[in-house]
């Protein structure tokens, strides 16, 4: 071991002697130059990291993240956890546990969607009774129950999300079905989705609640789909939202086809239930301004992300990207670096931005390759935050780099599509 002692210098006994360094001298200065070099890689690591780390106040397992805006986040996880920032991150309230007086604290509440600084839903997944939504309009000082899954003491809640009034809850399979769900009515009253094609048929299949990000998402829209892994996964389940679907009235129901739910293969099945796909989200428009005869598969990257959690340093099957809505799959050509719970697309930086166990990754080319930007342990990401276990948060720090000799691209405004698909009638995600 490396000690730095006094005095190591020995002066010679001869007349008009120098000192001379002696065997403990040359060791104190090898040690002084190996604690500089390790200093020095130490200092440099930490400045290139691209994630600047956050004062939670929790040793929570989070993985709950949803940046409303640049200064108001909302952030879940084990114990009842719900957290709540207004100022960029620099601070994080720790909020009343929803059913605190009963089994709150018991709870893992694995997604949340925040709608200002005052209002929130937070989903407790679980099995049975444990899967429930609770809604705070106060700035999370009280909680109301929302939604409590029916199919106790089965099911299981996944992931949901809200397009303004409307949501979805997505739950694991009861009796060969996954359970889907939605509301009109800002959730105070679900209705339970019978359409036809979400049959598991005797195959292996479940979805991940990783980050409540397996209902792809884009401008904070979701598109009417998940992604799922298992034994038999990967597969994609999809039923576009349709225009006429927005007609209300006796109009309504009058020659109204309702389309079933279609499934995709999104690549070779894993043979293992602990793989798949744990996230997926989308980028709409690809162009600059709204192309109104553009379908949305024509004019949107879907991208998903997953692997194996159980190995968490595998490439293999760690991203994918669609350019028809879904329907067909790309396997990233150079993938991240391991097993990927949570990606988005950075409007502001204009790169996808994936997270997962043993760090993070960005892609400025949608999705085909996929390079390192950390080591870290993350759960979640919502831009610019990203949460992992033991209360972890950080802030994504990298700059907007300006392509050469173009400006960056990307619309200043982008209003909630209604898209044409050409060849199957007009979608909306």
């Amino acid at each position: 071991m490396c000690q730095v002692t006094g005095d190591t210098r020995r002066r010679d006994s001869r007349p008009g002697g120098r000192s001379i360094y002696t065997a403990a001298m040359r060791l104190n200065r090898f040690c002084l130059l190996l604690a500089g070099v390790v200093a020095v890689l130490v200092g440099r690591g930490q400045a290139q990291s691209p994630w600047q780390m956050e004062p939670p106040g929790t040793t929570a397992d989070l993985r709950g993240i949803d940046a409303v805006s640049d200064s108001i986040a909302w952030a879940s996880g084990t114990g009842g956890t719900v957290l709540r920032t207004t100022d960029g991150g620099a601070t994080w309230q720790k909020c009343v546990v929803p059913d605190g007086a009963h089994d709150g604290a018991s709870l893992d509440f694995r997604g949340i969607q925040g709608f200002g600084a005052s209002t929130a839903v937070v989903m407790a997944s679980g099995p049975g009774a444990k899967s429930r939504l609770y809604k705070t309009t106060d700035g999370c000082r009280t909680w109301n129950l929302l939604f409590t899954n029916p199919d106790a003491p089965q099911g299981f809640f996944d992931s949901f999300w809200f397009n303004g009034i409307d949501g979805m809850v997505l739950g694991d399979p009861v009796d060969g079905r996954f359970e889907v769900f939605f509301t009109h009515n800002s959730g105070r009253s679900w209705k339970h989705d019978k359409h036809k094609g979400l049959t598991v048929n005797g195959r292996q299949l479940a979805a991940f609640a990783a980050s409540n990000r397996c209902i792809p998402q884009g401008n904070r829209l979701f598109a009417r789909g998940f992604a799922t892994g298992g034994k038999n996964g990967p597969v994609y389940f999809s039923r576009p939202f349709y225009p006429y679907e927005q007609i209300k009235g006796i109009l309504a129901h009058v020659g109204r086809k309702e389309p079933p739910w279609v499934q995709y293969r999104m690549g070779p099945a894993t043979g293992r239930a602990s793989a798949g796909v744990f996230a997926m989200a989308y980028r709409y428009p690809m162009t600059t301004g709204i192309c109104e005869r553009c379908g949305f598969g024509e004019n949107a990257i879907f991208m998903a992300v997953g692997g194996d959690y159980e190995k968490p340093e595998e490439t293999a099957g760690t991203a994918a990207w669609s350019a028809d809505g879904g329907e067909t799959w790309n396997a990233a050509v150079k993938a991240p670096h391991g097993y990927r719970s949570a990606v988005e697309w950075s409007r502001t930086l204009q790169v996808w931005i994936t997270v997962g166990k043993n760090g993070s990754d960005i892609s400025r080319d949608d999705g085909q390759k996929w390079e390192p930007l950390d080591e870290g342990d993350w759960n979640a990401l919502s831009l610019p935050f990203a949460v992992g276990p033991g209360g972890r948060i950080g802030r994504l720090t990298l700059q907007a780099r300006e392509p050469e000799g173009a400006a960056v691209p990307g619309p200043t405004h982008i209003k909630p599509p209604v898209i044409s698909t050409g060849r199957r009638g007009s979608k909306r995600p």
